[in-house]
């Protein structure tokens, strides 16, 4: 049964709003390769008007609607937004399935986390009114003085298609908790749940202008908002390329950024593990959400004295994979986002193929699918470290695989990529995966796993996996500008200069 697409158009200053060029962009299920909807496109006209409606937000009664409001005002608004999300979890699963093609499961799993994620930030909402104005203490006691924590301002947050509402959640929440306005700009590629939490946000009657919602085009939308001159901060989840070109446009006004860009991330798997917990976690790190993770352990660096035992469970895991329409129950790979990205995947891995690597499973269409832009779950083996798979991030299912003998080899190897975001380590030794997690150059470190994710924690990367972190209190705390208040307490006369006769 089809899953009906909302007709939506920009959400702007509380309400549906036409682009003014009229502009919009086809969804295609990357199950059926089908045009099931169509979604507005905003261009830079638009992003002037929904600037202005992010300003006017703030301003809007000296600011005591929004941003000068308590955070128990913001608080009562995120809470009603997950609960409206909780209550549609259903609806907005099925829709992000068919719009990116993750399975439903996952889909399911990730409006928990959009829930949870809303819940979490509204407690860190409230929690901000105890921390105004916490005292400093000072050498010299004719002066007080205390800090205030205050909005940055008007936010741009671009978000990716992998995980698009949830990505988009990761910043919403905490810059409305923190009193910001924002704009959000979700990829062309996978928008239906994002204008979704416009209509909810309408439902739970947020102030006009708090929340502005503009898929589009990159050029056309995203270009418009980076170097927008009223907008005062931006947050960019996607690839290093774009990165690039949006710090360059924030640098004319010296505006800050939050970067979370590619990932090239290592799995160090030592000799002493259980051998299919290591291979499950090696499948789940590099294989979940269609092997479209940024922060993805897509290098398995394995001691070669289990490798070949290793690989030999690796491939029985992955022929056990269920790949199908991701509706269907079970499922656990699904189609790439759109046919660009499955030309990319595909282009890696016969590129990978021509440098000498060997494809010791997948590589393919899976034969049982004519139409969708499925991917095999694949394992490149006999990889050398100059070879593009080995340094180069690749955005789909796709595994490869190195061996070592020492640990310093081990981290070698983990360390030989110009991305720093997530990274793991496998092995019964604490003390050596002490050793190992406190060297690796990575954001994230998982011990034994890969890739949880917890709104608690911190996220982000380090070389050109970006910087800055989201999640947590450092997610709160990047939409937040700290302002000192100093007072000259005393009665005395300050005494610097002479005073002029009476």
């Amino acid at each position: 049964m089809a899953i009906p697409i909302p007709s939506r158009q920009l959400f702007i200053n509380g309400d549906w709003a036409e682009p003014l060029l009229k502009k919009r962009i086809p969804i295609i299920n990357p199950t059926t390769e089908e045009i099931i909807g169509d979604i507005p496109a905003a261009t830079a006209e638009d992003v002037d008007v929904a600037v202005q409606a992010a300003r006017s937000a703030l301003t809007r009664n000296k600011g005591k609607d929004w941003a000068f409001a308590s955070g128990a005002v913001r608080a009562k608004y995120l809470r009603a937004i997950a609960a409206k999300i909780k209550e549609r979890k259903p609806v907005l699963a099925k829709l992000e399935t068919v719009d990116c093609g993750k399975p439903l499961s996952e889909s399911e799993a990730d409006m928990d986390d959009v829930v949870g994620c809303f819940e979490y930030y509204a407690d860190l909402a409230e929690g901000l009114d105890a921390k105004q104005k916490a005292p400093i203490s000072l050498p010299m006691k004719t002066f007080k003085s205390y800090v205030i924590k205050e909005p940055i301002g008007v936010v741009a947050l671009i978000v990716p298609w992998n995980y698009p509402l949830l990505m988009a959640t990761w910043k919403v929440a905490p810059a409305l908790a923190a009193g910001c306005a924002a704009i959000l700009k979700p990829s062309e590629l996978a928008s239906v749940t994002c204008l979704e939490l416009g209509e909810v946000c309408r439902e739970v009657d947020l102030p006009a202008g708090v929340l502005n919602i503009l898929p589009g085009l990159g050029p056309e939308a995203g270009a418009s908002l980076a170097s927008h001159p009223h907008v005062d901060k931006i947050s960019f989840t996607g690839s290093t390329v774009t990165a690039v070109k949006i710090m360059t446009a924030a640098a004319q006004r010296v505006k800050p950024v939050t970067l979370e860009l590619g990932g090239k991330g290592p799995i160090v798997v030592f000799e002493d593990v259980d051998i299919d917990k290591a291979v499950e976690w090696t499948i789940f790190g590099c294989f979940y959400t269609n092997g479209q993770i940024c922060s993805a352990t897509s290098r398995l660096i394995v001691h070669e004295s289990i490798a070949a035992e290793f690989l030999d469970r690796l491939v029985k895991w992955s022929e056990n994979i269920k790949i199908s329409d991701p509706l269907e129950e079970g499922c656990k790979l699904g189609p790439i986002v759109s046919r660009g990205q499955y030309e990319k995947v595909m282009n890696f891995i016969s590129n990978a193929k021509s440098e000498g690597a060997t494809i010791l499973y997948g590589g393919n269409r899976p034969k049982h699918l004519k139409k969708g832009f499925f991917v095999e779950p694949t394992i490149i083996t006999d990889v050398t470290t100059s070879m593009q798979i080995w340094r180069e991030e690749v955005f789909g299912p796709v595994l490869c695989v190195k061996t070592f003998t020492t640990e310093e080899e081990a981290i070698e190897l983990a360390n030989d990529t110009h991305y720093g975001l997530g990274g793991a380590v496998v092995s019964k030794d604490r003390e050596r995966c002490d050793r190992v997690s406190k060297l690796l150059q990575n954001g994230a470190v998982w011990v034994n796993c890969s890739q949880p994710c917890f709104c608690q924690a911190p996220f982000g990367g380090t070389k050109w996996s970006g910087f800055g972190r989201e999640l947590g209190e450092w997610g709160l705390e990047s939409y937040l500008s700290v302002k000192q208040v100093t007072e000259y307490v005393s009665d005395e006369q300050w005494g610097w200069y002479q005073p002029p006769n009476q």
